[in-house]
């Protein structure tokens, strides 16, 4: 693999081992559960971005079969054409003008969209699983919704979330919080880079977008900690 592409595999171990960080600093928490499910998406991304490249043959010498029965048919048909002896009128020429810029356009269509099913079978597939990662990077959120430094030693309500961690605890959750989601980003990024389809880099990119959006908000919640000197 080019330096300057992806590695699945390389991602797939850094989610790993953020996962066991996460786990041995809280044991407890629902986060390294979210971040296991992280890295089961990204192994899933292996070998998705594997199909998406590779060319499906059998789909492609099907497509071609048909297009050369559909050709063989149309040189078929133009050749038991019975055309009225004597010069044509002018009706009749319109007519055939007509009929034969129709049958053109509906041929045009039909070749278009088997030429383009491989590309529509694959975004489908790459599409349905950026959408799992956007539900990934909005699980993450609501993970550190409630990690609020602004809270901390403020009094308690009986609705009040849960509020055990120290400041130092509560920084090393929110990075963990970030490397998730830029992570998160590089698992869409793989189909991106796998796709080469303007749907699809713009899908990733809109998860890409989103995960750098979040990130940036959880950071001010750090470089409040670290303004205060609390962490």
């Amino acid at each position: 693999m080019a330096a300057t592409a992806l590695d699945p595999v390389l991602i797939v171990i850094t989610i790993v081992r953020l996962r066991e960080r996460i786990h041995q600093r809280f044991p407890s928490s629902g986060l390294a559960r979210v971040c296991a499910s992280l890295a089961d998406a990204a192994r899933r991304t292996a070998n998705e971005t594997a199909y998406i490249q590779a060319p499906n043959l059998l789909l492609r010498t099907g497509v071609g079969i048909v297009l050369a029965l559909g050709l063989f048919l149309i040189f078929a048909a133009t050749r038991n054409l019975n055309l009225s002896p004597g010069a044509p009128k002018a009706l009749e020429i319109v007519q055939g003008v007509d009929a034969s810029i129709n049958v053109l356009l509906l041929a045009a269509a039909g070749i278009a969209f088997l030429l383009t099913i491989e590309t529509r079978l694959k975004r489908r597939r790459a599409i349905a699983a950026l959408q799992e990662i956007r539900g990934l990077i909005h699980v993450i959120d609501m993970h550190q919704l409630t990690k609020d430094p602004g809270m901390l030693g403020g009094a308690r309500t009986s609705a009040s979330p849960e509020r055990d961690l120290t400041p130092f605890e509560l920084q090393r959750y929110l990075d963990y919080c970030t490397e998730m989601l830029s992570l998160a980003a590089k698992i869409a990024a793989l189909y991106a880079q796998a796709a080469r389809d303007a749907q699809t880099e713009e899908s990733a990119s809109d998860i890409e977008r989103l995960a750098t959006n979040l990130s940036q908000k959880i950071w001010q919640k750090i470089s409040i900690l670290r303004v205060t000197g609390s962490a």
